[in-house]
């Protein structure tokens, strides 16, 4: 009866049993652990299942010819040498498995999304993972992995990639290990991995003040694109491709249903970001004033001269960056033009459910978990509105006389309750 052994030197299990008339010894790069013997013996019983009904075919087993038989003395642990130093590989390497993996998953995915994932491969997961077996990679090796991330340099900065990034390029490595386990039957590496944990994004809106100082103080050609960011809540991508045919001049609406991603035409972030926003007086003026500008010009609503849509990072650089120095406004990203449209919509008493129809949010949840604090330094409602409300719909004469201590409980039927 074969057994499953383990080599003392390499710490690897191999497999023991007798086979027309010789003794074989097949070895694996499987760890000792319970794991890997328990699937190791599985294979094993197969195998003496097929010898003892006379249908075991070594070669198309193990990918080899059955060693020739051999009497002499040291031959058997000559060949478990070459053996060892060769072992068949029980599980596929990562560089393969992950293009796998990720031609299956790519169909799935948007093309932004897709670039990611590829970047993350080719940058940092098949150069440190690349020659292991997926089986073989341990715990240690995924820990030791996500620490040299966190070394890695952030280009042109002193800085190191924040716990976000460490994290998006954990994720590829998490899945394709499930992944791998799944299939070929071993435990994940990444069990009991949590993500690292993520300082909560500012939220720093703009005041109304501020508000306006951008808008009487923007270039002429941006005056238009800036009212539409700062009372809508679009996102960038959103706003970069806005085509005119999702204008609803009569309607008064504006319909989300393509962005700009890396700069070309994609989907867009989520199925909740489709959704049609209600203009306000200010940005349906500013949208036919933008029409009479480049309507004739382009499908764009907001483009180059060339009738191209704007570039993120040159507006970034050459309009954004620039316009908050000479203001002397703290520097922050242009997406809290977004939030500056959630917290103004809060502050004004608009409905939360329509609110969070109009930023493409499926819930409320949300909305509030991140704006709803700035409410209050908006409209300076702490607790006054409630005292408003109860001084003109509640009034109550003034008790006088004794106050004795309220009975938790009265017994006796209606008729002797006291009176009030």
């Amino acid at each position: 009866m074969g057994s499953i052994r383990r080599h003392e030197s390499k710490g690897t299990l191999f497999m023991d049993f007798r086979f027309a008339g010789q003794r074989l010894r097949e070895y694996t790069s499987l760890a000792d652990t319970p794991t890997n013997r328990k699937r190791l013996l599985k294979a094993l019983d197969r195998i003496e299942a097929d010898i003892a009904l006379g249908a075991f075919d070594y070669q198309k087993t193990f990918g080899k010819p059955l060693p020739a038989k051999s009497d002499e003395a040291g031959a058997e642990e000559e060949q478990v040498g070459s053996e060892a130093l060769a072992p068949k590989p029980a599980t596929p390497l990562f560089k393969d498995f992950a293009e796998t993996w990720f031609k299956e998953a790519e169909v799935s995915w948007r093309r932004s999304y897709s670039i990611t994932q590829r970047g993350a491969l080719d940058k940092y997961l098949i150069p440190f993972f690349g020659e292991k077996e997926v089986g073989q990679i341990t715990k240690a090796d995924t820990l030791a992995f996500r620490a040299s991330l966190a070394k890695v340099p952030v280009r042109k900065s002193s800085k190191t990639l924040s716990n976000r990034r460490v994290n998006s390029v954990m994720k590829p490595l998490r899945q394709i290990l499930n992944e791998a386990a799944d299939r070929f039957e071993f435990t994940s590496a990444f069990r009991n991995i949590k993500p690292l944990k993520i300082k909560r994004s500012d939220v720093m809106p703009f005041t109304l003040d501020e508000v306006q100082r951008i808008l009487t103080t923007a270039r002429a050609d941006y005056r238009n694109y800036f009212t539409v960011r700062f009372f809508t809540g679009m996102r960038t991508g959103e706003v970069h491709g806005l085509k005119w045919k999702y204008i609803d001049f009569e309607r008064r609406l504006i319909l989300v249903r393509e962005s700009i991603v890396l700069n070309e035409e994609d989907d867009l972030k989520t199925d909740g970001s489709m959704r049609d926003i209600q203009m306000t007086e200010m940005v349906f003026e500013a949208l036919q004033s933008q029409f009479r500008a480049t309507g004739s010009l382009s499908e764009f609503v907001f483009c180059t001269r060339g009738g191209k849509p704007i570039n993120n990072q040159n507006f970034l650089n050459r309009v954004w960056a620039p316009l908050l120095r000479h203001l002397e406004l703290q520097h922050r990203r242009a997406y809290q033009m977004r939030h500056t449209a959630a917290t103004l919509w809060l502050a004004s008493g608009e409905a939360p459910e329509w609110i969070a129809r109009q930023l493409g949010h499926t819930s409320t949840e949300m909305l509030f978990r991140v704006y709803s604090r700035y409410v209050p330094n908006l409209t300076r409602r702490d607790g006054s509105a409630m005292e408003r409300l109860l001084k003109q719909h509640i009034s109550l004469a003034p008790v006088t006389g004794a106050i004795t201590p309220i009975h938790l409980a009265i017994e006796g039927p209606p008729s002797e309750l006291p009176a009030t």
